[in-house]
């Protein structure tokens, strides 16, 4: 039986973290082709923090809001005449874009191209820092047993986004070196796992050596320390003054110039985002002296994430949860995601 009011937490206006209410909400009514999920655990992402402090407008800026788009759970209630292969109670993650599905990209199977009206679940619409959530059901992911709630929470952005950059748009190969930056960064983490499942040599960054030590556990080879030394030059050191055939990028800022300089001749960035900044130079010079591409990657498609869900259920891949707070607490993740004291994934757990 689903109630008609569920615990959730909200914000009714831009700022810091205490913004966010933890407070009685009306559980949402899936409507025809939704579905109705029963959240027990919903993860922190960085765009969460921008869409809270008014970086960009969710919901088209209507408040009230309800953040997050990465949750475990179990399906519960579909709309009327709406098609699903799933029975009620299975446990399920689920694609958190919501594309048009009609646009010329998204015809031709790009939906994280969508060019009319894309969005994110928990940034454009309501999401999961609630007991439910309601979304298109055909965008739901069965759970392996082995893949419990929080896991299955920490998974759909960091192992999707990072997939889709490597597989799809970085085309790495094995035998090849990689640099991914930023390794305590949820897309890292994954990152570093996909480039040693395809066989690649993986070099990673990061501002304190604990971290490093972390990113050596899920199989980075070799590891740099960005506030000793410059990684530009540490890399052209280590690789007699090669480079890297491919770069994973996502900080932005001088971290846009800095990862084309790694580059040997012929190689490659992809670049997800710009945590740090939008704003870039881009030397030339190297680009067309070099032969380099740089690459832009949009989040994941829905693929991606069913062909990896068998690989993190047989364990080849690990999500990396650092903490786990009570939905209640979710203002104080908030806090604690912003400090960047964490290595792995932020998650706030449902109770009912």
């Amino acid at each position: 039986m689903v109630p008609k009011q569920m615990k959730a937490v909200i914000f009714e206006q831009y700022g810091d973290a205490d913004v966010l209410k933890y407070t009685d909400f009306r559980v949402p009514t899936p409507e025809r082709g939704e579905a109705l999920v029963k959240v027990h655990a919903v993860s922190l992402n960085g765009y969460d923090l921008m869409a809270r402090a008014g970086r960009y407008k969710p919901n088209k800026g209507k408040f009230p809001h309800i953040l997050g788009g990465d949750f475990g759970g179990e399906l519960v209630a579909l709309g009327p005449q709406t098609v699903c292969d799933l029975p009620m109670g299975t446990r399920v993650t689920s694609w958190w874009i919501l594309p048009c599905g009609s646009c010329e990209q998204c015809m031709a199977g790009h939906h994280n191209r969508c060019a009319s009206d894309y969005r994110y679940l928990g940034a454009h619409e309501h999401g999961a820092y609630a007991q439910y959530v309601k979304l298109p059901a055909n965008h739901l992911i069965p759970l392996p047993d082995t893949v419990t709630f929080e896991q299955a929470a920490a998974f759909p952005n960091a192992f999707g986004t990072a997939w889709h950059m490597l597989i799809d748009r970085g085309n790495v190969r094995a035998g090849e070196t990689v640099l991914v930056n930023s390794a305590s960064s949820g897309v890292s983490m994954a990152a570093i796992q996909i480039c040693k499942l395809a066989g690649a040599y993986v070099y990673t960054t990061s501002s304190t050596d604990w971290k490093l030590e972390r990113a050596k556990d899920l199989g980075a080879d070799e590891v740099i320390n960005y506030t000793n030394v410059d990684f530009v030059d540490e890399i052209l050191k280590r690789t007699k003054k090669r480079g890297v055939d491919l770069v994973v990028e996502h900080v932005g800022g001088d971290f846009l110039e800095k990862s084309i300089r790694c580059l040997t001749r012929g190689g490659r960035v992809v670049t997800v985002g710009g945590t740090k900044s939008y704003d870039c130079k881009v030397p030339v010079n190297y680009i067309f002296h070099k032969e380099l591409q740089i690459i832009g990657s949009n989040s994941a498609t829905k693929h991606n994430l069913e062909v990896m869900m068998p690989l993190l259920g047989a364990g080849k891949l690990k999500t990396v949860i650092d903490r786990v707070f009570p939905l209640q607490e979710a203002a104080d993740a908030h806090r604690y995601l912003e400090s960047g004291k964490q290595f792995g994934k932020v998650v706030l757990r449902v109770n009912h």
